[in-house]
């Protein structure tokens, strides 16, 4: 018998480009147990997704390249097996849940399809395939599975998406499951279910779990052992109480000492200072459905308010119809005394300048047709007078530095990014046109640690340099606490409280605040361990 359920030797992966040979894994090796949790923590672009989807068989050759090593399933070389030999593992022995379900199901196909697909392809007949996909959509928690077997991707949200494309992966009962960041996108409550469901999953079937992931609280809750990867190697290995708590590498202690939710809390503004932004009452609804009712909330000069609350409480559409991406039903939007519910196009236009959005899923919103450069230079194409043609790249070099970014990065194309990295591009391209106003829908949730806290200190300081205001929408709650002056509460398409950020945080009001507050993961493993047996003593009392 094999020593390891899953075991990768010396692996290096290179990715020939017309700009020279990256070095995307250099000379890995570790090891997967059965019914053991593996994380693989580092910053985008470490080479964590690589070496999954080396695994898989999916990486692009060319212009990948897998230089050398092994990856022994059951002891057999992956790398030395056909292609037939391959797709006969795939899905069936070893499956994968990627970071962005959007892109992954298909938007032509109803999700039912897609899950039975799975199994079809792997010779189930189909009325064992539909019983087993309905029983799967159950699994994991989909509301009104019946009838939702047949539905399309874009009727889900995120959350429950993303839970779709666990019950994919799991359908033929996999020995290994790869998680390539399955919960960067969620909220708090929704990422600790799908934490829960999979830890539950892992032990009913003995699975052995690869966990890709930035988030140390992610880490703390789940996994057994953690490797840490940086510049495509392995930096340092061991238990997650032995990483968090006695880090040997730099860059280890760098991503730990980048954690938020340990910093001083933000005093709130001054009394009498005059709001820039006044919503007053706003109001959206979708045919029957009431996505946003009675808003009201103000922004000062210099103000970060965050909007916090679970998937579909209507975070984002407040953001939208703020900015006139929706039209709202009734209610208005006040900027500096001009309801913005009720500008004509023109004026609108003249605006657009002042307040920018960086939006939750770069992958929509950037086009995969520009350049970087193109993409962060179009600002000033669409508003000529803020910079003269010759300045453009020096302006763009800088912006993208500013972001984290390398101004070599100019001349590449979304698709060469990893998802951080294109948050990164989206975010440079809204501090483009110098905004006075700048709503963040989700800006940071894709970035690892390192570079949310690079990204959080770049606002804070344009903030304080030129009086930014920001309407922060997050489900981070640590970062929340470390970055607002306000928080406001959401549920349901309400506010349901709202107030300083110390209020919120340390005397909230709700229940359901309350609730937020308790599901927010703790990088430290050892508390993260008290809250299980504290949430699995209420479950056996609850019983």
């Amino acid at each position: 018998m094999p020593d390891h359920l899953l075991e990768v030797r010396g692996l290096s992966v290179d990715f020939h480009t017309v700009r020279g040979t990256v070095h995307a894994v250099r000379d890995v090796s570790w090891h997967l147990d059965r019914g053991e949790c593996l994380a693989i923590l580092g910053e985008s672009g470490s080479g964590k997704s690589v070496s999954a989807s080396a695994i898989m068989n999916l990486i692009d050759c060319p212009p990948g390249q897998i230089v050398s090593g092994e990856i022994l399933f059951d002891g057999k070389n992956l790398l030395k097996m056909n292609a037939e030999a391959r797709r006969q593992l795939n899905g069936k022995r070893i499956a994968m849940i990627f970071q962005d379900p959007l892109s992954h199901l298909n938007p032509v196909y109803t999700i039912g399809f897609q899950i039975e697909e799975i199994m079809t392809a792997h010779d189930v007949p189909k009325d064992k395939a539909r019983a087993r996909c309905l029983e799967l959509l159950q699994r994991v928690g989909i509301p009104d599975f019946e009838n939702k077997i047949d539905a399309y991707p874009h009727q889900f949200s995120g959350g429950q998406r993303q839970r779709i494309m666990i019950a994919m992966a799991l359908a033929l009962k996999p020995d290994i499951l790869i998680a390539d960041e399955p919960t960067t996108a969620l909220d708090v409550t929704v990422q600790a279910q799908i934490l829960a469901l999979l830890e539950e999953l892992q032990q009913e079937t003995g699975m052995g779990l690869l966990l890709i992931t930035h988030d140390l609280g992610v880490v703390a809750e789940v996994a057994d052992r953690v490797v840490v990867m940086n510049s495509g190697q392995i930096v340092e290995t061991g238990s997650a109480a032995q990483v968090y708590r006695a880090p040997k590498h730099p860059y280890t202690k760098k991503l730990i000492g980048a954690i938020p939710g340990t910093g001083e809390m933000a005093a709130p503004l001054g009394t009498g200072i005059k709001p820039m932004m006044e919503i007053n009452g706003l109001t959206k609804h979708f045919g029957g459905f009431v996505a946003l009712e009675d808003a009201s909330l103000t922004v000062l000069p210099g103000e970060t308010v965050a909007i916090v609350g679970e998937s579909g409480s209507g975070k984002s559409t407040l953001a939208k119809t703020l900015l006139r991406l929706e039209d709202a039903t009734s209610g208005e939007a006040l900027y500096h005394g001009r309801d913005l519910v009720k500008m004509t196009a023109s004026e609108l236009f003249e605006l657009r300048r002042e307040i920018q959005m960086v939006f939750q899923d770069p992958t929509q919103s950037l086009n995969p047709r520009m350049s970087v450069y193109d993409i962060v230079s179009e600002a000033f194409a669409i508003h000529p007078e803020i910079l003269p043609k010759a300045k453009w790249k020096n302006r763009v070099c800088e912006l993208l530095e500013q972001v984290g970014l390398e101004a070599g990065h100019m001349h590449r194309y979304p698709h060469q990014f990893s998802g951080g990295q294109r948050q990164r591009i989206a975010i440079a391209r809204a501090l483009a046109l110098e905004p006075k106003l700048v709503v963040c829908d989700e800006a940071v949730s894709a970035l690892d640690v390192s570079v949310q806290a690079q990204v959080i200190d770049l606002l804070n300081k344009l903030q304080q340099d030129m009086g930014l205001s920001y309407l922060f929408i997050a489900h981070d709650l640590p970062l929340v606490r470390d970055f607002a002056h306000r928080v406001v509460v959401m549920q349901s398409g309400r506010i349901v409280e709202q107030g300083p950020v110390a209020q919120i945080f340390d005397n909230p009001r709700m229940d359901y605040t309350r609730n937020l507050m308790a599901a927010s993961l703790d990088p430290d493993p050892d508390v993260q361990a008290e809250r299980r047996r504290a949430r699995h003593q209420l479950q056996e009392e609850a019983v």
